[in-house]
C-alpha cells in the first residue's frame, strides 16, 4: 500500500487519540478534589448529622431562599434560590412564596410546592426524628411538635405556596433554608422507615450538583448537573470528596496535588503550606470558642434532686478570678501561633452589627485574682499552699475530652497558673460520648470544651435558665434579667432595639463570667490556587460551588 494512502487511513485515528487524550485532560482539570476526614453515612438531608453529611447534602439539594455573608455587618443576606420572589403580609403574619419553574429533580420530574409542604411536614414529624425536629416553633404546630398542614400551608397553584404562622410567632427568612425533598421519591415509604430506606443512597437531587458515583470509604463523587437551574457555563464540572482518614496524609497529599482542598488545617503546619506557591491559606474566624465550664450549682445536690450553688463556682467572683488566673495569650501565642482571639462572651467580633466592643476580655491578673478569692473567704490559713474556706480545700478536677491537642496543652497551662494563685487542679481526659452525657446530667464539677455558634447568632439554647427549653445550658447558669432579654429578643423588636438587647446580653454576661471564655480558633482551610471564586468565610467555607471556576 501505497505511503500517503496509510498516512491516510492512520488520520483518523490519530485525531481519535488527540481528541480522546484531550477530553480527558480537559475534564482532569475541570475538576476539584476535597480531602474529608470521613465518609458519609447517608445522602438524604433529613437525617445529615455530621459536617461532611451537610457539606455534601448542600449541594445535592436547594432551599426556598438562599443565603450569603455579609461582612460589612457581619450578618446574613436573603437571595431567591427555588423561590423566584416572596412577599410578607403587612402584619407579617404569612409570607407567599413564588416558585421558579424551570427547577427540575434529576429524575426529570418538575419541583412544585407539593414538595416545599412535604419537605416541611416530613422535616418536622417526630415519626421521622429528622435533625432538624423540635426547631420548627415559629409555625402552627400540634402538642408533638409536629407542623399543622392545614393551618400552616395554602397551595394556591403548583408554584405558589402561601404560608402562615401564629400570631406570638417572629417569622424570618431564616425558616426557609431547609433543604426541598422530592415527594414522589418519599411520600410512599412508612415514616419510621424512613432512615433505613435504600433510597437514602441514591439521592433524587435538585441542586446544583448530582450524585455520580459512591464508592464507601474511598470516594464520593459529585458531577455539575446542566440541567440545573443553578448550572452555569464554565463552572467546575466534578467534585470528588476523597475520604482520607489520617490527617498527615490529607496534608501530604494536599502538597503534591492529588487533592486540592482541606479544612481543619493544623496551626502548626501554615508555615509550610504557604511556602508552597500552588496553595493559598485561609484562616476563617469566630464560629467556634474553647471556654472552661464552671458548674454554677452543685453537681451532687442536683443528683438528689436538690438546687444549691456550687461551693467552688457558685459565686461571680470567683469565676471572674479564676478568667484571671489563666494566661490565655500564653496559649494562643505558644499553639495557636497568634492566630486565635481572645474571648470576652459567645458573641463574636464577626457579627459586627451587634458585637460589643466595650466588652474586653479579663486581663491575667494573678494579683487581682488573689484579693477577688480573698473577698470571698478563700485564704491559705494553714501555709500548705492551697487555699481553702473552711473545711474545703479549693480542690478540683478538670475534664475534657480525648483527642484534642490544642486542649491538652491549655490544660497543663491552666493547672500551673491555678496552681500559683493556691488552687489544686487534677487533668482528666475522657472518652468523647462519656463526656458528653456526664454534662447532659450535669455530673461535672469543671471541663473544658468548646461551642460552635450558629448563623444567625443564637443565644437562646445555652443561656436561659429553664432547664426544659435549654438542655445545652450545662453550667445551670441562671439570671432573671439574661432571661428577659432572651425572651424579648424573639418577640417583633425593630433591629435597633434587638442590637441593644444583644450588647446588653453581653456586658451582663461579661460581669457575671459564668463560664470562663477563652479564644475563639481558627478554621484554617488550604486550596490549590487553580480553584478561583470560592466562597470562604463564617457563614460557609464549602459553599456555593456552582460559582466555582478552576484554571
Amino acid at each position: 500500500m501505497h505511503s500517503k494512502t496509510i498516512n491516510l487511513l492512520l488520520l483518523p485515528f490519530i485525531i481519535f487519540l488527540i481528541s480522546s487524550c484531550t477530553s480527558k485532560q480537559s475534564q482532569q482539570n475541570n475538576r476539584v478534589v476535597i480531602g474529608i476526614s470521613s465518609d458519609v453515612q447517608t445522602f438524604n438531608s433529613l437525617f445529615v448529622f455530621s459536617l461532611n453529611e451537610g457539606v455534601v447534602t448542600e449541594l445535592l439539594y436547594a432551599s426556598l431562599v438562599d443565603f450569603k455573608w455579609n461582612d460589612a455587618n457581619g450578618n446574613l443576606d436573603a437571595f431567591p434560590m427555588i423561590a423566584e420572589s416572596w412577599k410578607w403580609s403587612d402584619d407579617s403574619s404569612s409570607i407567599k412564596f413564588n416558585l421558579r419553574k424551570d427547577v427540575n429533580w434529576s429524575d426529570g420530574e418538575k419541583l412544585t410546592a407539593e414538595d416545599v409542604v412535604f419537605s416541611f411536614d416530613v422535616f418536622s414529624d417526630p415519626k421521622v426524628q429528622s435533625r432538624l425536629f423540635g426547631t420548627f416553633d415559629q409555625f402552627f404546630s400540634d402538642p408533638d411538635n409536629h407542623i399543622d398542614l392545614q393551618k400552616t400551608f395554602k397551595i394556591i397553584s403548583p408554584f405558589e405556596v402561601e404560608i402562615n404562622f401564629p400570631k406570638t410567632s417572629v417569622p424570618d427568612l431564616i425558616e426557609f433554608i431547609l433543604p426541598i425533598i422530592p415527594k414522589h421519591v418519599y411520600e410512599n415509604i412508612e415514616r419510621e422507615k424512613l432512615a433505613e430506606s435504600e433510597k437514602n443512597f441514591s439521592p433524587v437531587s435538585c441542586g446544583a450538583f448530582k450524585l455520580k458515583k459512591w464508592e464507601r470509604n474511598q470516594t464520593i463523587v459529585l458531577e455539575a448537573d446542566s440541567g440545573s437551574f443553578l448550572f452555569r457555563d464554565g463552572q467546575v464540572g466534578e467534585l470528588v470528596f476523597k475520604i482520607i482518614p489520617d490527617y498527615t496524609s490529607r496534608i501530604l497529599q494536599l502538597k503534591k496535588g492529588e487533592i486540592d482542598f482541606v479544612e481543619q488545617v493544623k496551626v502548626e503546619d501554615i508555615d509550610e503550606l504557604k511556602n508552597e506557591d500552588q496553595l493559598a491559606v485561609v484562616p476563617v474566624m469566630g464560629r467556634e470558642y474553647d471556654y472552661i465550664g464552671w458548674n454554677n450549682i452543685d453537681p451532687e445536690e442536683f443528683s438528689k434532686g436538690r438546687i444549691k450553688p456550687n461551693n467552688f463556682f457558685g459565686s461571680s467572683n470567683v469565676r471572674k478570678a479564676l478568667s484571671m488566673s489563666i494566661n490565655r495569650k500564653e496559649i494562643l501565642e505558644e499553639y495557636l501561633m497568634g492566630m486565635g482571639e481572645l474571648s470576652s462572651s459567645p458573641v463574636s467580633s464577626v457579627f459586627k452589627s451587634v458585637f460589643n466592643k466595650e466588652v474586653k476580655p479579663y486581663d491575667y491578673n494573678p494579683g487581682e485574682a488573689k484579693k477577688l478569692l480573698a473577698s470571698e473567704g478563700w485564704k491559705d490559713v494553714d501555709g500548705d499552699g492551697i487555699l481553702e474556706k473552711g473545711k474545703d480545700e479549693f480542690k478540683f478536677t478538670l475534664y475534657y475530652p480525648v483527642g484534642n491537642p490544642l486542649r491538652e496543652y491549655a490544660a497543663t497551662v491552666i493547672k500551673n497558673n491555678l496552681k500559683s494563685i493556691g488552687i489544686d487542679v487534677t487533668t482528666e481526659k475522657m472518652e468523647l460520648g462519656t463526656f458528653i452525657d456526664e454534662l447532659y446530667q450535669k455530673k461535672l464539677n469543671s471541663w473544658m470544651a468548646a461551642w460552635y455558634i450558629p448563623i444567625p447568632l443564637e443565644l437562646k439554647a445555652y443561656w436561659y435558665s429553664d432547664p426544659n427549653i435549654t438542655p445545652l445550658n450545662f453550667i445551670s447558669y441562671k439570671n432573671p434579667e439574661i432571661d428577659k432579654i432572651l425572651d424579648k429578643l424573639e418577640k417583633r423588636i425593630n433591629a435597633e432595639e434587638k442590637t441593644e438587647l444583644i450588647k446588653k446580653f453581653q456586658e451582663i454576661i461579661h460581669e457575671d463570667e459564668p463560664v470562663t471564655f477563652l479564644y475563639w480558633t481558627p478554621n484554617i482551610t488550604v486550596h490549590n490556587k487553580r480553584i478561583k471564586n470560592l466562597t470562604i468565610n463564617p457563614f460557609t467555607v464549602v459553599g456555593r460551588c456552582w460559582e466555582w471556576t478552576v484554571e
